[in-house]
């Protein structure tokens, strides 16, 4: 026994010492490997497909590489002949070798293969492509180009297609036909390889699971140009025969259905099936369930000639938790009660179930999004973390927080088609201490006072061509540590109108009393002095009767109620508010007002973007008698809103008066005097194009006034969001076209609103 493991133990020590032998032969030798190219590789056929039409084009792919001994050479140039379509520069740059590289012939094989990757993406797909590999021994890598002909999409064609349109299909795919002069459309085989996925893809999305696609090309003789064929084999779409829930242990299976969209009957399609799956995770996580998943899958019928399928949303629950300690880190100049106060206002405090439909494990989510807000930091990132007492039903909780630039004085200038061109120097500060005062005057002009309290302040001097604003604003979201914010404004204000001159010089308070999922508690003060003046020869004697200097103070009470998914951006849910505001001074009256607004997903995509329809609903009316400043005006894109007429556009007109009458001129009713009540219904569809950034909408328009019959308009428009820059309001531009509409209207087609700093 010793004897027979003692030669095992010879055997496998020569063997060893053979191997290491064999390796320094090779080191000292300096063996390497060399692609070579088969001769005869340019008259070769291509690959063919069953239609014997060539889809591969000579020279795509060679012999393997062989093994050959050469010296250590150093690369002293890189040249390409033959080359037209691509200089040499751009050549080089694609293959990657340098200059004074060690020759490396599985590098310069690479360097040949990326050159027809080049040229075959923008349709030269017959190139060929050799490197001289006698030249490269001697430190001159030379390619040898042979481009070929471009090649043209002469026709993209469908066969098979029953379901979905030409159309529709031909909007999926990047290959399109050859148009003289408008898109040239030239062939290659990776995006027509691309496109055909992109088809199966498709009509398994829509529930088509028994689909085939098949590409068949074509060439012309003299290789020029191609006609391009997806053959397809839809098959029947395919239903929900059931849906089963697997693995649900705290959630009964009528909790999760009223989660999910998908019924049975239906024609299964993935993207809504994926969405359901989402929901039903949603609702775990909303209970404390943070490591919860949930996976679909459709599972055939054992009869292949049925048509439906099982959907299946297999479940994994997890442990439910509660919420332990939270630590904030990161946040240098933000104290830590600016975030604690809104993680407290949406029930995320210690002790609580952790609500990860609100702050996802990951990070990114809603109650992150409002406390970036909150204190304007670049980044938040909320996660739970093992708790630190050991509880293995509780999750710590962190919130790193990246600060960011929170003040900024900005020149610029706005444009909006109710206001016109207005300059802009804009002081604002969106993490405000009113308590915490610089220490020195370098403190005070570098803004490091003044910061951490999550307060803004903005102080902005606004002069234009039709308005000029000039305003101080203060907002404590959280005025005493609790869910209540307090706003103080003071502004002066001047507005060139149809027959005077408006100004006015204003100071309000509000305080709005906030709670999660109630109804809000709102009560408000201003006073104001009114100037009407420069008035016109022929103003109307409503305007005449208030000219000069009117003071005013009114005291506002109302509620309110905000539930939707998304506070900043909602998409579903509703916000209500109603308001009476008792007026007095040179004025008695009361001003009632209300509005609702309804939001509704139509559509959500598999990245979140969500196309949202939203209805709303605004009402006002006097109570007494108001002076023309104080009644309503439609029209714009103001609070009062009809787009596709002007500002003010829709009102009661006043019968003109003038300073000096002319018998001959007959007196009509122009300028606009307000009316006593107004009555308006919007209904807008944003849809997504890029990101949430970039969406387009369309809408329609309609309200009523004192005088007059229903208004009506629709239109189309972009929509821009840059919240860097201008917050939560978007840049707009839109069309509307008017409809019905009365004789007197003023209407304007184009309404844009627009902020662009210098």
């Amino acid at each position: 026994m010793e004897g027979s493991l003692m030669e095992q133990q010879l055997k496998v020590g020569r063997w060893m010492r053979t191997v290491a032998v064999l390796a320094m032969a090779i080191w000292c030798t300096g063996w390497s490997q060399e692609a070579v190219s088969d001769p005869n590789e340019s008259t070769k056929p291509a690959a063919s497909d069953p239609n014997n039409n060539p889809t591969a084009p000579p020279g795509q792919t060679g012999p393997a590489p062989t093994a050959e001994v050469i010296p250590t050479v150093i690369i002293r140039s890189i040249e390409f002949v033959g080359n037209k379509k691509y200089t040499d520069k751009i050549l080089k740059q694609r293959i990657g070798i340098e200059l004074g590289e060690r020759y490396d012939p599985f590098l310069a094989e690479g360097g040949r293969r990326t050159i027809i990757d080049v040229y075959q993406t923008v349709g030269y797909t017959f190139v060929h492509v050799e490197w001289d590999k006698e030249q490269a021994r001697h430190g001159r890598l030379l390619y040898v180009i042979t481009e070929g002909p471009r090649v043209k999409i002469h026709a993209v064609r469908f066969v098979g297609n029953k379901a979905f349109s030409r159309g529709t299909l031909g909007k999926l795919l990047k290959t399109k036909q050859s148009r003289w002069l408008v898109m040239p459309g030239y062939y290659s085989d990776q995006t027509v390889r691309d496109d055909a996925e992109k088809l199966r893809s498709f009509y398994y999305k829509k529930g088509y699971l028994g689909y085939d696609v098949q590409v068949h090309t074509e060439f012309a003789a003299n290789r020029e140009g191609v006609v391009i064929t997806f053959q397809i084999h839809e098959g029947p779409p395919y239903r929900v025969a059931q849906i089963v829930y697997t693995g649900n242990r705290l959630l009964s299976t009528e909790q999760l259905r009223a989660a999910t969209e998908l019924a049975e009957g239906r024609i299964y399609q993935k993207d809504k099936a994926e969405i359901d799956a989402k929901h039903v995770v949603g609702i775990y996580r909303e209970k404390g369930f943070i490591e919860a998943d949930v996976r679909q899958s459709p599972k055939f019928q054992p009869d292949v000639n049925d048509n439906r399928v099982t959907v299946e949303f297999a479940i994994t629950e997890g442990r439910q938790f509660r919420i332990g300690r939270i630590e904030v880190t990161g946040n240098e100049v933000s104290q830590d009660k600016s975030v604690r106060r809104v993680l407290d206002e949406y029930g995320f405090t210690p002790g609580q179930l952790y609500n990860a439909k609100l702050a996802p494990p990951q990070g990114s989510g809603t109650i992150d999004r409002y406390v970036q807000r909150a204190v304007l930091a670049e980044q938040v990132l909320i996660r739970p973390e093992p708790a630190e007492s050991g509880d293995p039903n509780q999750k710590d909780v962190r919130v790193d927080i990246t600060e960011g630039m929170t003040g900024m004085i900005m020149p610029g200038v706005g444009v909006s088609s109710d206001s016109g061109v207005m300059g802009q120097l804009i002081y604002t500060q969106n993490n405000f201490d009113i308590k915490n005062w610089p220490q020195t005057w370098s403190e005070f002009f570098s803004m490091k006072g003044f910061r951490g309290g999550g307060q803004s302040l903005r102080i902005a001097l606004e002069p234009g061509t039709e308005v000029s604003r000039y305003s101080v604003a203060f907002t404590n979201p959280y005025f005493r540590d609790k869910p209540i914010s307090l706003e103080l404004a003071g502004r002066k204000y001047k507005r060139f109108l149809e027959s005077y001159n408006e100004g006015r010089l204003a100071g309000q308070v509000e305080f709005e009393h906030r709670q999660w999922g109630r109804w809000r508690k709102i009560l408000g003060f201003r006073a104001e002095n009114v100037g009407v003046l420069d008035l016109a020869s022929d103003a109307p004697q409503e305007i005449r009767d208030v000219a000069g200097h009117s003071t005013l103070f009114g005291v506002k009470i109302g509620t309110g109620l905000t539930e939707v998914d998304d506070i900043y951006q909602p998409h579903t849910g509703h916000v209500v508010r109603m308001a009476y505001e008792q007026v007095t001074g040179h004025s008695a009256f009361g001003l009632v007002t209300a509005s609702a607004v309804q939001y509704f997903t139509l559509y959500e995509d598999v990245l979140d973007r969500k196309t949202v329809l939203a209805a709303k609903v605004q009402l006002g009316t006097v109570v007494g008698t108001a002076p023309p400043f104080e009644k309503f005006y439609a029209g714009g894109m103001g609070q009062y809103s009809i787009r596709g007429f002007d500002y003010r556009g829709i009102s009661t007109r006043g019968l003109q008066v003038f300073d000096n009458p002319d018998p001959n001129v007959v007196p009509q009713k122009r300028d606009p005097i307000g009316s006593n009540y107004v009555a308006l219904a919007n209904t807008e569809i944003v849809i997504p194009l890029i990101g949430e950034n970039l969406s387009a909408l369309a809408f329609a328009d309609t309200g009523i006034i004192d005088t007059g019959h229903w208004r009506l308009s629709t239109g189309i428009g972009i929509q821009i969001l840059v919240p860097q820059i201008f917050g939560n309001v978007p840049m707009r531009f839109e069309y509307g076209l008017p409809l019905i509409y009365e004789d007197w209207d003023e209407t304007r087609r184009f309404n844009f609103t627009m902020g662009a700093l210098f």
